[in-house]
């Protein structure tokens, strides 16, 4: 019986409730022995390992993508630090999201890694080897398109059971990741069930939707490392290629027209534990919480830190009241995006606008089985993360036949999404309406860092859209300015001006500090334990 060792994140460890980002299982590797397996269930061992890592990123996307837009700000701790660094893009090769992330996505190979190799030397008699190793091949490919799309070249390991130095620091060209994106997925997509009602597991139309997204990002030419510059001027958004979207427009139609899938009537009753895996979600991260799993889903506490006691900063919130009140209030996206009101089964009410307290994203709330009231007096962190839906694949239905000039541009694919928010259809169709829809249907679901980076308009974003935000003014400087302030006939709380003065930092942070290098973040110089470097060169350009 052949022994190899697992190079892979395996621990479980639990973690406190109160914090988003102290889960310092520290990332590093377990050697312990591993057979090749001759169960089932040592099979599905080694494919469950590698979801470990996967699960403690969950909440951390929110940090790392959210925070590095025009769209929140975070004071999860003080200032200059981890999440409150991106939101001023002060971000550095230390930042512990940074450095967790890519550390984590690379664990998760290797484990994939490990599980390909091994359970491909298993006695398929015994061992359901094809679905296994598919699960395997398609983790492997989801990972890799995270790291394209966060840290652009990246190396590829695909060997096991211990890779050479130079496979492990070499970084790849965007194109070289992007085909092992695709080789993988494809390769998952032929021993793959269709379908599962169990939205944790890989499955054919699952590997297609990321797919659909892959060929949309690649064939909007992302930045290569020559491209990429420290100015204060988005770069200009190349011609797409016609070929790559076209097969974003293919995978979408084919997750579209499987009838598998269905958008939820009712906006709201996508979200909430009672809600996991509804018939809209495609592809989700199974959390049972704190002690159980890696960490849990801290989402379900980051945005409204804490309950019951709004006076408190929130770990992250939106950076302005201009979000919310861009949805009509006919829309039904507008309640759980852009939380105003919690009711609590005690009778207290958080009344969350200005100048109590900001605005709080509201997807990831617990709530009761009405889906309007949270009666619950914590934030239990065992709701799963909810990668893609369908609603997702209607809008990269919608870009990519823009962009393409396909049949109508999107127009019905965007209308498919209005309708189940109860807002009139447009029509006729343009760039900016498809890029306003993204906004608004997947507000806060760690996706807009992404969609700025594709569109090419991170740094206009932020520049056009703060210096008008509420709290960018100077009245937020100074505490005499502030006590003269009355906002929608309500007169400031003097006992708020810290709060505000950080939110006026944060925003002012923003414009001043962003630049062409935040097009990607910096490749972190350490591992998880703090005492390895990586050895990756060069930086990315700006770090």
């Amino acid at each position: 019986m052949k022994k190899y060792y697992l190079f892979a994140l395996l621990a479980l460890v639990s973690f406190t409730f109160f914090s988003c980002k102290e889960d310092d299982d520290n990332g590093g590797t377990d050697n312990t022995a591993v057979n090749v397996p001759e169960t089932p269930a040592e099979a599905s061992a080694l494919v469950n390992a590698i979801y470990g890592p996967l699960q403690t990123l969950s909440s951390s996307y929110s940090f790392f993508l959210e925070n590095a837009t025009e769209t929140t700000v975070c004071f999860e701790d003080v200032d200059g630090v981890d999440g409150p660094q991106i939101s001023e893009f002060l971000t550095d090769d230390g930042n512990w999201y940074v450095t967790k992330i890519f550390n984590r996505l690379y664990s998760s190979i290797n484990a994939a890694n490990t599980a390909i190799a091994l359970i491909g030397q298993a006695d398929a008699a015994k061992v359901n080897v094809a679905e296994l190793v598919a699960r395997a091949q398609f983790i492997r490919g989801y990972n890799y398109f995270q790291l394209v799309q966060f840290f652009g070249e990246v190396p590829i390991i695909t060997t096991y059971p211990e890779p050479a130095e130079a496979e492990k620091t070499t970084r790849k060209s965007i194109d070289e990741v992007y085909e092992q994106v695709v080789s993988d997925l494809n390769a998952a997509i032929a021993n793959l069930p269709e379908y599962s009602d169990s939205k944790y597991l890989p499955t054919k139309l699952a590997a297609k939707t990321i797919l659909a997204k892959a060929y949309l990002t690649w064939g909007s030419k992302p930045l290569t490392a020559d491209q990429i510059t420290t100015t204060a001027t988005d770069p200009a958004k190349p011609v797409v290629d016609n070929t790559k979207l076209t097969q974003a427009i293919a995978y979408a139609d084919e997750v579209i027209n499987s009838g598998k899938y269905a958008l939820r009537p009712d906006f709201n009753t996508i979200w909430g534990v009672g809600n996991e895996n509804n018939p809209e979600v495609i592809f989700a991260i199974q959390h049972f919480g704190d002690a159980v799993d890696a960490q849990g889903n801290h989402q379900t506490h980051c945005g409204y830190t804490w309950p019951k006691n709004e006076r408190q900063e929130p770990h992250i919130q939106w950076a302005d009241i201009s979000f919310e009140n861009a949805l009509p209030d006919g829309d039904t996206r507008k309640l759980y995006s852009y939380t105003t009101k919690v009711s609590f089964s005690d009778g207290n009410i958080d009344t969350l606008t200005w100048p109590l307290s900001v605005v709080r994203p509201g997807k990831w709330i617990h709530r009761d089985g009405t889906g309007t009231i949270n009666t619950l007096d914590n934030q239990p962190n065992d709701i799963d993360h909810v990668d893609f839906r369908l609603a997702e694949v209607y809008l990269i239905k919608a870009e990519a036949q823009f962009y393409t000039n396909n049949g109508d541009k999107g127009l019905a694919a965007v209308n498919v999404i209005r309708e189940r928010a109860g807002v009139p259809p447009l029509t006729a169709i343009s760039e900016g309406a498809i890029r306003q829809e993204w906004q608004n249907e997947l507000a806060f679901e760690q996706k807009h860092w992404l969609n700025l980076v594709r569109w090419r308009t991170l740094i206009s974003s932020v520049k056009d859209k703060v210096p008008a935000y509420e709290y960018y003014k100077d009245s937020y400087t100074a505490q005499a300015q502030f006590n003269g302030i009355v906002y929608n006939n309500v007169p400031a709380d003097p006992t708020r001006f810290e709060f505000y003065r950080r939110i006026n930092k944060h925003l002012h942070s923003k414009v001043a500090n962003v630049n062409g290098k935040f097009y990607r973040f910096p490749i972190p110089a350490t591992a998880d334990d703090n005492t390895t470097r990586l050895g990756i060169t060069p930086q990315n350009p700006g770090f």
